[in-house]
């Protein structure tokens, strides 16, 4: 597959970010305390989570990634930090908060199958976010897209002003949405829920029509350029004025299906940001969804790989 260069793709990242601890092992019996699998780790791994995996994902493409979020002042924040900017190459700002503990999710894995997953997590204060606000409006003007990536974790509360701003400057913003109420998205250019997160905002439908029709009304209602769904096997489809675009899912073995998203929104900047257009930049973005779902976890996908397919 022939693409654009990347190297010179700037693209501001703003969300929520956490840190997946995986720990590995096997299980050979149930506990004599309750009937629960005792999982023995012989191994744990850390991967940049949330916006972070977004962002590790632009970088892994070749292009430059900038990155604004919240972490508290702890280790996971600290590894967090050392993840991106150590290993991922991301320019990584993240405001420390020393009343929250940073967003960690801990997966137990044996045998590649996921016993468990317990989550960490706690809402940033105002006094930081507005300092994130601020530091915003001054990485806006070195953007050539703005990637909006909502966890719901509470690092978005200015994410109305922040598109606001975006848009003045005539930068693309796309988001990656969370919850029922898509009103706080109003006026970004693309937004992207997955099938699940679709439905909890527009209803269920009972045939392609039906779907395209409440998917044009939401885009009309938020006033969106476009609305993109991933429906998972069935693949994804491109919603705007007058204009219907269908990528068919990759034929390919499904192993993780985390963080999929994340590869999927951070190519559709990437490829927006190198001067694609709409529809070319959803082609690739399917590609890369479709080999990242072999992948275990939050993973990226290289240039040489989407290449290479």
């Amino acid at each position: 597959m022939k693409l654009p260069s990347f190297e010179n793709a700037r693209v501001l990242v703003v969300g929520d970010v956490m840190l997946d601890r995986y720990w590995f092992g096997d299980v050979e019996r149930i506990s004599p305390e309750a009937p629960v699998p005792v999982l023995k780790v012989s191994r744990v791994e850390e991967r940049p989570g949330g916006a972070a995996n977004v962002a590790r994902n632009i970088a892994a493409l070749g292009a430059q990634a900038t990155l604004l979020s919240v972490v508290g002042d702890d280790e996971a924040g600290h590894c967090l930090e050392k993840l991106l900017v150590g290993q991922g190459g991301v320019n990584a700002s993240l405001h420390r908060d020393p009343g929250i503990s940073t967003t960690v999710k801990l997966r137990a894995v044996a045998r590649q199958q996921q016993l468990l997953r317990i989550d960490f997590e706690t809402a940033p204060s105002h006094e930081v976010l507005n300092a994130k606000l601020a530091e915003f409006r001054i990485r806006l003007a070195d953007a050539d897209v703005v990637l909006l990536s909502d966890y719901g974790k509470g690092g978005l509360t200015h994410i109305a002003e922040m598109i606001r701003l975006a848009r003045a400057q005539g930068k693309p913003v796309l988001v990656d949405p969370k919850g029922d109420d898509y009103a706080r998205y109003q006026g970004a250019t693309l937004l992207t829920p997955n099938r699940s997160e679709f439905r909890e905002v527009a209803g269920g439908w009972k045939s392609n029509d039906e779907l395209t029709a409440k998917a044009q009304q939401l885009r009309v209602e938020l006033g969106l350029e476009a609305l993109l769904v991933t429906r998972s096997e069935e693949g994804m489809t491109l919603f705007r004025a007058g204009d219907v675009y269908h990528e068919a899912a990759q034929a390919r073995e499904v192993f993780d299906v985390s963080g999929a998203g994340d590869t999927v929104i951070a190519t559709l900047a990437v490829m927006l940001a190198s001067g694609a257009d709409m529809a070319e930049s959803v082609h690739v973005a399917n590609r890369a969804g479709g080999i990242v779902v072999g992948k275990l976890g939050t993973a990226v996908v290289s240039r040489d790989e989407l290449e290479g397919v």
